[in-house]
């Protein structure tokens, strides 16, 4: 029986990993390294965050993004975006280097029992663990809209459908939102000769401000501090103290969780959108049906005023919604017992234990308890540091049966515990 089994290999799962393996645990590591950004980002994208606020975390800060860009000749630098490809290939040399062997199987079930839990691989093979970490990402929580949902694949997709936009080339698609995915997805869109439009149900677009430089008198520094999610003493709270966060009453954590930082564009992509892409702010899809050559969409805007428009392709860039009904890879039962926060997804005490022993959560379904740094990379360094400390608490506390607790933590038994005090 292992101590710990983390499921998922992103950002947050090899981080964990990597924090465990330091620990001592005996742990196995499965998915598909850096899945998300290899398989559901188009190329030509580039990551959002400063490179110096997307680090993977190891116990010994070895493994950094600047590291691994200094190594391959990589620029990065403050104010430098980091393409999405040279990142995913970043996660890899982490993996190779800061985390034990990681097996590519799906993990398909996963149910609880008197010792732990047992996880079902996709070619059936059964492990069983004491403690489980799900660091499942984004992918399980898509939302589309409901006047959009139903419609075959071949005229509506989710912006995390595509690593490739070429098929679109020459025809007609439109994107669906306001944040970063929506307008950099519809730049690329443009520059390979899709004609492309843009709606959003704000009123305008946002665009965030090109970041103050890195090095700047005391004073600026005082009045508005760099931080993991962007410049100013709100942000620095959520990006560097989740643990406080959480101690925000929940009505307080919930409507920040749902608001900061709400959907924008990056200060490096605005050009490239105004220039080529038709943007229509203030309309929001009410209804959508197949036409020959694509879909209708009705529009009704801000003001009551409603209209149509025919496109062959509609892509959803409309986010993700963290919901526990939605982590599917848990049984039903165990899926059951999990007590969630007004906005569905789960609550977690302050070492990301859900409400059922042993599972630990990790990640974007972690951001209505800790914040919304856990949105992005640089959540993971506070998730791995005290999601691993969390394991460790709950081994101590709860020796496999057979064994006798002892004095300081362990346990006594024909062979040493795994974990020391």
């Amino acid at each position: 029986m292992y101590d710990l089994l983390v499921v998922g290999a992103g950002p947050y799962g090899l981080s964990i990993a990597s924090h465990a393996a330091d620990a001592g645990l005996n742990l196995r590591v499965f998915g598909r390294p850096m899945a998300s950004w290899r398989d559901h980002m188009p190329g030509g994208m580039f990551l959002k965050s400063e490179p110096w606020a997307s680090n993977l975390s190891d116990p010994g800060g070895r493994w950094r993004l600047d590291a691994y860009c200094a190594e391959q000749g990589l620029t990065a630098r403050h104010a430098h975006p980091i393409p999405v490809e040279a990142f995913a290939s970043y996660g890899l040399w982490f993996a190779r280097n800061a985390v034990p062997e990681v097996d590519e199987r799906t993990i398909a079930r996963i149910s609880s029992g008197a010792d732990g839990f047992t996880a079902v691989t996709e070619d059936g093979q059964a492990l069983h663990a004491r403690t489980v970490a799900l660091a499942v990402g984004v992918m399980p929580f898509i939302e589309v809209p409901p006047a959009l949902r139903g419609l075959h694949p071949t005229l509506v997709t989710h912006s995390s459908h595509h690593s490739d936009l070429g098929h679109f080339q020459g025809k007609d698609v439109t994107v669906i939102g306001g944040g970063q995915a929506a307008l950099e997805t519809a730049a690329l869109l443009a520059e390979q000769g899709t004609r492309v439009r843009v709606l959003a149900r704000a009123e305008r677009l946002r665009w965030n401000d090109v970041p103050p430089a890195w090095e700047r008198p005391w004073w600026q520094s005082v009045r508005s501090p760099h931080s993991g999610l962007g410049p100013g003493w709100r942000n620095w709270f959520y990006s560097e103290r989740p643990g406080l966060f959480r101690r925000l009453p929940q009505t307080s954590r919930s409507r920040i969780a749902a608001t900061a930082l709400g959907p924008a564009g990056a200060w490096w992509v605005r050009d490239r959108v105004e220039r080529a892409v038709d943007l229509l702010p203030g309309q929001e899809v009410t209804a959508a049906a197949a036409v020959p050559g694509g879909l209708r969409l009705d529009l009704t805007g801000r003001d009551g005023a409603r209209r149509s428009l025919e496109t062959e392709h509609v892509i959803a860039a409309t986010g993700f919604k963290a919901h526990r009904d939605r982590l599917g890879l848990l049984s039903a039962e165990l899926r059951g017992t999990l007590a969630v926060l007004p906005d569905g997804s789960p609550a977690l005490g302050h070492s990301f234990e859900s409400s059922h022993p042993g599972l630990f959560l990790a990640g974007l379904v972690t951001a209505s308890g800790f914040g919304p740094a856990m949105r992005f990379v640089h959540g993971a360094t506070f998730t791995a540091s005290t999601l691993v400390q969390g394991v460790r608490r709950r081994l101590r506390s709860t020796p496999v049966r057979g064994t006798v607790p002892v004095p300081g933590g362990g346990s006594r038994s024909g062979a040493p515990s795994p974990v020391s005090g």
